[in-house]
């Protein structure tokens, strides 16, 4: 369940606007919402299908990829999504919505953090000493919203908008999370993306088709504990492939 109450974190203004819903704009899948980047219009999450209206009952998806990585394959070529991992947070009758792991941005979590206007708890003297969750590296998590940060993290702690995705894992998008990050009492396990995935209702399963990607149930270690350049080799090997073994005429597990 989804909670609409805290402001978004907003990493390219001075101040979060707390008047904003948590969730406003990172709904790919109803009209009225996001548009996706021009850049992927032609590709993967690209134009926007209007979702069915709410309240309607449907039966469950015959392929519900939610807590799976989809693997892009070598026939992926759009600039954006080629050689990515996408963790799937949501997949359901309205499209999907999820995050690319392995697409680091330039930034650092303290980095972020400054710019939000967080003062971290610990500072160290040196570089060096830095707490490990500070220096890693702030995500790329696809097109949409691009101005805007998902947290993907454990689920030890309680926040204001957050989607549970597994008992494992949630994704939130209030500024809350980053707080505790910074206060040193965040989640164990934090992965931060600016920008998510969408596709609308069916486009997905045409992608999946077209055999742009490969699907395998997640492993959270691959999202919190591999070192970036090792998690597509990682999600490959869940299905027993070598990065070697892929042509672009394979089909999807």
């Amino acid at each position: 369940m989804i909670k609409r109450r805290n402001a978004p974190f907003h990493p390219l203004a001075e101040d979060s606007d707390e008047s904003s819903p948590s969730f406003s704009g990172i709904d790919p899948f109803r009209r009225g919402r996001t548009r996706r980047a021009a850049a992927s219009a032609a590709g993967p999450g690209g134009d926007d299908a209007p979702a069915d209206a709410d309240g309607v009952d449907q039966k469950p998806l015959e392929l519900d990829l939610t807590n799976h990585f989809l693997i892009a394959m070598p026939s992926m070529l759009d600039p954006i999504f080629g050689g990515t991992v996408v963790y799937l947070c949501e997949h359901n009758h309205n499209g999907a919505l999820g995050v690319v792991i392995n697409k680091a941005t330039d930034m650092t979590m303290d980095v972020l953090l400054e710019r939000i206007n967080l003062t971290l708890e610990i500072r160290p003297d040196t570089p060096e000493a830095m707490p490990g969750v500070y220096r890693r590296p702030v995500m790329f998590g696809g097109p949409v919203q691009v101005e805007r940060g998902f947290v993907l993290h454990s689920t030890a702690n309680s926040f204001s908008s957050t989607l549970q995705v597994t008992d494992e894992i949630a994704l939130t998008t209030s500024k809350d999370v980053l707080e505790a990050v910074a206060q040193g009492d965040g989640p164990e396990r934090v992965l931060v993306t600016l920008g998510c995935s969408g596709w609308s209702p069916g486009q997905l399963e045409q992608e999946l088709g077209r055999n742009g990607w490969l699907t395998v149930k997640a492993d959270p270690a691959i999202i919190f504990e591999l070192p970036v350049e090792q998690r597509f080799t990682a999600a490959l090997a869940l299905l027993g492939i070598d990065p070697v073994m892929l042509s672009g005429d394979a089909g999807r597990a």
